[in-house]
């Protein structure tokens, strides 16, 4: 109960509240939002499909698909990656493989003079072991996701990853494909680093995914210029407008000159890693010279920044030793990724090796990188079987043989042709460097349309069966790591003629 003078007090306030109240009752209402807003009107479709078995037959009968109806699906519904979908329209049809050797449905036979993309090292005869491990993994664990559960394969080939690299490196990653794992290691430095700018070459490649191709240095990089940031593209120590040096040492040394430069205006405590292709691949087969890696290692040590080595290419064997790090005294890595030879194609898997301070830290820091497919079970079991025969069939020492055999016939080819200016070679990587009659590369290197001579001389390449990976002006030789020295003279003298194409439209 209130008392009288509280009552008293109050009476005043409740009096002013009626007024307020019947004051605000008669004036004009605003708009309300509702008022305002209609809803957009729907341009409605079918989302109704007809799943019928009557509908779907064809996918049951595979004497539906002769090759009109392959083809008449890929034109209505297969699209291409770096090129315009109709860039598939004259590929061939390829049935069946075996060796160094695919087979098209019009009964051409191609030697594979790329392992596809640089990834087939293992041929294209799946080893009775890899093929058991598969079947196996299949039918006990098909997958199992990588952050709740753990598998023996996962374990496995972590174990024999460490075995093969230096002793510094631990800790394991096994996402899906080359770009993924470098994107997962430049996630790790960052995070580690804290610091964030990555210094990459501008002849390299490390991936399609947004911040690869932030990282990558050629053309591909356009697709993904603007929104990507952090990165810092530097002079390969070969570049091929200029020489540093014309000595090879003294090159190596002013390239290194103008690294630490580059490195003291950018500021050290802002750079998170250096991430180099330990053998430049799709940009030419370019070898740094051993005092330049040495010195990229030693600046690395020196400025407090992560060494990142991309193997994605070259790993498992393609230059003549296991990791093509190998090739430079004394260089070890912070951070090793790799794919394509890992699996040899035969299922999607890469890696990320990390040095042991890396791994410690993992150990109670998330990395921040992540997907359904890492390390996935079945891949895993692939790669481990794979890796053990690579091992057990001396693969990397098969292309250290053959490397002697490239050399002689891409010489040969070199003093041949007048389209051809130079060649390099090492292990099972070649290239040779196309040239027009000014004596300058046919088709820039930069950002410009096709040469007329590409398109004549693809066609000269597939009509003496060979199935390659060719970026003007740069033509790659990389077979299978099986290849034989018979097989691989033979792949050259069918690139020798077509390079007589070549020449006619170069206007030699």
């Amino acid at each position: 109960m209130l008392s009288a003078s509280k009552s008293r007090l109050l009476r005043p306030l409740t009096a002013q509240c009626a007024v307020r109240v019947a004051s605000m009752s008669t004036m004009p209402r605003e708009p309300h939002i509702a008022d305002l807003w209609s809803p957009p009107e729907l341009a409605a479709k079918n989302n109704v499909v007809d799943m019928s078995m009557q509908r779907l037959a064809r996918h049951w009968d595979d004497s539906a698909w002769d090759e009109a109806a392959i083809r008449g699906a890929q034109k209505d519904h297969v699209c291409a990656t770096w090129a315009p979908g109709n860039s598939l329209d004259a590929v061939p049809l390829i049935t069946s493989a075996e060796g160094v050797w695919l087979h098209a449905s019009d009964g051409r036979k191609f030697i594979d003079w790329t392992s596809q993309a640089i990834c087939v090292n293992m041929g294209h005869s799946v080893p009775p072991a890899v093929m058991n491990a598969i079947t196996h993994q299949l039918e006990t664990a098909p997958h199992v996701y990588s952050g709740l559960g753990m598998v023996e394969m996962r374990s496995r080939l972590s174990a024999l990853m460490s075995d093969l690299l230096p002793a510094e490196l631990t800790g394991m990653l096994f996402p899906s494909s080359g770009g993924e794992a470098n994107e997962a290691a430049i996630r790790i430095a960052r995070r580690f680093t804290g610091k964030h700018k990555v210094m990459t070459q501008y002849r390299s490649y490390h991936g399609g995914s947004a911040s690869t191709l932030g990282a990558t240095g050629d053309t591909r990089r356009a697709f993904a210029e603007s929104g990507v940031t952090g990165f810092v593209h530097i002079l390969n120590s070969t570049p091929w407008q200029f020489n540093w040096a014309e000595d090879s040492e003294e090159n190596a040394q002013r390239a290194l000159a103008a690294l630490e430069e580059q490195i003291l205006l950018e500021g050290a405590d802002t750079i998170a890693a250096i991430m180099l292709e330990s053998v430049v691949g799709s940009g030419g087969v370019l070898v740094p010279h051993p005092s330049y890696m040495q010195g990229v290692r030693a600046l690395c040590d020196m400025h407090n920044i992560l060494y990142i080595a991309d193997e994605v290419m070259v790993g498992f064997g393609r230059t003549g030793k296991f990791w093509a790090f190998q090739h430079y005294d004394g260089v070890v890595p912070d951070i090793v990724t790799s794919a394509k030879g890992l699996s040899s194609a035969y299922l999607p898997l890469s890696m990320v090796a990390m040095n042991s301070e890396l791994h410690e830290w993992t150990r109670t820091n998330p990395i921040g990188w992540g997907s359904t497919y890492q390390a996935h079970p079945v891949a895993l079991a692939c790669a481990y079987e794979c890796v053990k025969h690579m091992i057990k069939e001396d693969l990397h020492g098969n292309a250290q043989r053959m490397e002697a055999v490239i050399a002689e016939c891409q010489d040969a080819i070199v003093a041949k042709h007048p389209s051809v200016r130079q060649a390099r070679a090492i292990g099972m990587f070649g290239c040779l460097d196309l040239i027009g009659p000014d004596g300058k590369y046919f088709q820039s290197l930069a950002r410009a349309p096709p040469h007329k001579a590409v398109v004549p001389y693809k066609k000269a390449l597939m009509d003496e069966g060979v199935y390659c990976f060719f970026r003007p002006p740069l033509f790659h030789s990389a077979p299978p790591l099986v290849i034989n020295e018979a097989e691989l003279r033979d792949g050259f003298a069918r690139v020798d003629r077509a390079l007589d194409v070549l020449d006619e439209h170069l206007g030699f």
